[in-house]
């Protein structure tokens, strides 16, 4: 038949601006560099939703039955996360919808612990180019934090949208939908427990 299973992916590939990738691909294989010599940490940074509407793209069933779960009405927590290749993650929550003030909170109080010189990769939502960040750039530059945006429609490159996968793909498990307390008490598991009982090899 000429098929293969597999889970269906958005392609944004063709949306892509050649020139800028590339240029971009550059900035990022130098910052790459730069962090395997020590002298800067890298944090990638993303925002997600979750909510009992369960994320179980694909999947084997008996034949004449239909097996899945429950999909239910719940309010979405949306996470903002920072993630570095060696699983140290920072995570903040929130009921409400993100916004560029939430936005700049969150990297207030993580730049507040930082020990050494920072870059953080965020996408190009559109809030994160608003005004109010970039006011807040020279503050963060100061405080040897720096931000680098990712080349447009290039998810890929953002480690992070690894962590929000394996969360909603595998660590979740289906008895976790059961009903919104016990959903939310395995998310906050989770989000406590990446780097120890959660890693991912990024090697």
């Amino acid at each position: 038949m000429n098929y293969t299973w597999k889970r269906l992916r958005r392609c944004l590939k063709k949306l892509r601006n050649p020139a800028e990738y590339e240029a971009k691909l550059a900035e990022l294989k130098d910052l790459l560099s730069l962090e395997s010599q020590g002298f800067i940490k890298i944090y990638y940074a993303d925002e997600s939703g979750f909510n009992l509407t369960p994320n179980v793209p694909y999947g084997w069933q008996p034949k004449g039955e239909q097996s899945g779960i429950l999909s239910q009405r719940s309010p979405t927590t949306n996470v903002f996360g920072l993630l570095s290749k060696d699983n140290d993650f920072e995570g903040y929550t929130l009921k409400g919808s993100m916004n560029a003030a939430c936005l700049i909170s969150f990297i207030d109080d993580f730049a507040s612990g930082l020990k050494q010189r920072t870059v953080i990769v965020l996408d190009n939502v559109s809030f994160h180019h608003s005004a109010l960040v970039k006011a807040k750039m020279a503050e963060w530059k100061e405080m040897d934090l720096l931000i680098w945006f990712l080349p447009t429609y290039s998810p890929h490159l953002n480690l992070i949208e690894t962590l929000w996968r394996k969360i909603k793909y595998e660590w979740l498990k289906p008895h976790h939908y059961a009903c919104k307390d016990t959903f939310d008490q395995a998310l906050a598991h989770i989000l406590t427990n990446i780097g120890s009982e959660f890693v991912i090899n990024f090697t």
